[in-house]
């Protein structure tokens, strides 16, 4: 009997115990569930709130308002270029660079847009503030597919050297049509006999100082300047063509085969504002505000694209055949408005060389500031400057003739930096998963670098043509 209550004493504590067990594995493991939904709401507020967004990682103190980047944006695009679109529809006739100008304006305000914005995706993915154009295109490649990856640093180097060629030309530009400008107005109004090379040397000097600025937002009142001067001197331009007779009968709707690649490589060159974009947007507080809509960038382009067809297509109504490389330089001689109209556009220019003179050497000094002395970096920085000027401006002494200059820069360096290099960006970026339905942003990307590719080839044999004659 003893050895039976002993045995169910055993019993019971067993059953106590196992009950006991039971009871906290239970708990054990409904407090083990609860824990882990708690790391795991925890864990996904901590991804949002730790979600890298490059603007909270700018430079908020010196970086640019949206006010300042659309002034940029207006003043790397209204340029020089604008003032050849006359001549650009006198190679293209009447009705094919009506139409064709809103389409090239449309897709380089895309092939501007979709570069801008898969640089804005490759910063939030490698978690840093801002990225060059070239930066963009070197780690679009590093973090591509793995066969396109030893190209990353050929790419990178490829946008710097295109984007200096591109903007050194246009520099040189630059300074033919202020010399020209200024050659024009005083040449006739005072008499004289200089040439046009004697102007070149002479706006060399200006050029000079202006290309010493070495912070963007110091060229911020430049470009509001020039800004101001563009406008006034449209509006001038504007009331002398709409002052005269209008006749459509003798322009061709469509220009001769041979004439329509300048006109692409003019409007090209006219339009694309590419390496300006990318500082611009790199030096933005709010740089969310760059796209969408309406966004800097559609502002931007809306306006270029509505002042580049109106003064194109009048200009060219307006002075048929006898259109010369800017529109001011048909401009009646010795008109007192219009020499007014001549010099605020070749001041405009002046000012605007120092923003187009920025971009290429931030890049020149970023490849090469190691070499010297830290101590040395002002003294270098004032002769590399000055020795560049002084390059540029012996090469418009060479070729003091802005129309086939215009051209020719328009299609070797825009037509592969504006619209090359953005569609192979995106489409290497998005590949191969990301490409849409059918895959369609690859077609469309290849037909962009077709299309460029075609725009250089054409565009540099008739303007190396046209140099060649002269």
């Amino acid at each position: 009997m003893e050895c039976f209550i002993i045995w169910k004493r055993c019993f019971e504590m067993a059953n106590s115990s196992k009950s006991t067990t039971t009871t906290k594995g239970i708990s054990t493991s409904v407090s083990t569930l609860s824990d882990f939904n708690s790391r795991t709401h925890l864990t996904e507020k901590e991804q949002l709130d730790n979600e890298y967004i490059p603007a909270e990682h700018r430079d908020q103190a010196n970086g640019q308002s949206s006010a300042g980047a659309l002034a940029h944006l207006l003043k790397g695009s209204l340029g020089s270029g604008i003032l050849a679109m006359p001549m650009a529809f006198y190679n293209g006739g009447l009705l094919f660079s009506a139409v064709t100008t809103i389409v090239v304006g449309l897709l380089c305000t895309h092939c501007v847009h979709i570069l801008v914005k898969t640089s804005q995706e490759v910063c939030k993915q490698i978690k840093v503030p801002a990225l060059t154009f070239a930066e963009t295109a070197e780690k679009i490649f590093e973090n591509g597919p793995k066969s396109l990856r030893p190209w990353s640093n050929f790419a990178k180097n490829f946008v710097d050297c295109g984007l200096m060629g591109t903007y050194y030309a246009a520099n040189c530009v630059y300074i033919v049509f202020i010399a020209t400008s200024f050659h024009d107005v005083i040449n006739y109004d005072f008499e004289l006999d200089w040439d046009v090379r004697i102007y070149i040397v002479l706006a060399m000097i200006p050029c000079l100082f202006i290309g010493q600025i070495r912070t963007l937002k110091l060229l911020v009142p430049f470009s509001a300047i020039a800004n101001v001067l563009i406008v006034i001197t449209f509006g001038i331009v504007l009331y002398y063509l709409f002052s005269g007779p209008m006749v459509f009968s003798d322009k061709p709707l469509l220009a001769k085969p041979a004439q329509i690649p300048l006109y692409f490589a003019t409007v090209i060159f006219a339009m694309e504002g590419i390496g300006s974009v990318m500082p611009v947007e790199n030096a933005m507080v709010k740089p969310q505000q760059f796209l969408g809509c309406p966004g800097v960038l559609n502002i931007a382009m809306i306006t270029v694209i509505g002042l580049y067809t109106v003064i194109g297509f009048f200009g060219y109504v307006h002075y048929g055949d006898a259109v010369r490389g800017s529109i001011t330089l048909n401009l009646e001689e010795g008109d007192p408005l219009a020499d007014t109209a001549k010099l605020m556009m070749a001041v405009a220019i002046l000012f605007t060389f120092g923003l187009q003179f920025f971009i290429p050497n931030e890049i020149l000094w970023r490849k090469i500031n190691h070499k010297f002395n830290e101590k040395n970096h002002n003294i270098t920085q004032i002769m590399l400057r000055t020795g560049i000027i002084i390059v540029c401006t012996c090469i418009c002494l060479a070729i003091p003739n802005l129309e086939p200059f215009i051209s020719l820069v328009g299609a070797v360096f825009f037509s592969l930096l504006g619209i090359f290099v953005p569609s192979v960006c995106e489409a290497v970026y998005l590949y191969p998963d990301r490409l849409g339905w059918c895959k369609w942003k690859l077609y469309k990307n290849i037909f962009l670098g077709l299309f460029s590719l075609c725009a250089l080839v054409a565009g540099a044999t008739a303007s190396t043509k046209e140099i060649i004659e002269m």
